[in-house]
């Protein structure tokens, strides 16, 4: 009977250190993955510092308030650009407008009639 005993506690002992090690992996995983997105993040300022003159970025920023994922959008594309050598000069915010203008989707206008 001790015996017995002995080996659950053994197999409890061993299991519970399995769960440790995957806990303390998952942790560093989700440690790595932050810091990847930080980083991301600090490249994508640079470049946008790089490319936007400072009134197209408060645009910028004021947008991210506004619409995070179309932010991340635009911004993606401004550094596609810049990446392809496609922009010569700083991006002024008459020029960012122009832009927004045309990465923005179309409006669908409803009418509503109402009878009688």
């Amino acid at each position: 009977m001790c015996l017995m005993t002995d080996e659950l506690d053994e197999i409890r002992q061993r299991r519970l250190a399995q769960m440790q090690d995957q806990a303390i992996s998952q942790q560093q995983q989700i440690q790595d993955q932050a810091e990847r997105e930080r980083q991301a993040k600090e490249q994508m300022h640079v470049i946008m510092l790089q490319i936007l003159e400072p009134d197209a970025r408060e645009r910028l920023n004021t947008i991210r308030i506004t619409k995070p994922e179309f932010a991340r959008s635009v911004e993606q594309q401004l550094v596609a650009l810049a990446q392809s050598g496609r922009l010569r000069q700083k991006i002024t915010d008459a020029q960012f407008k122009d832009i927004l203008t045309q990465l923005t989707p179309a409006r669908r206008e409803f009418t509503i009639r109402r009878k009688g």
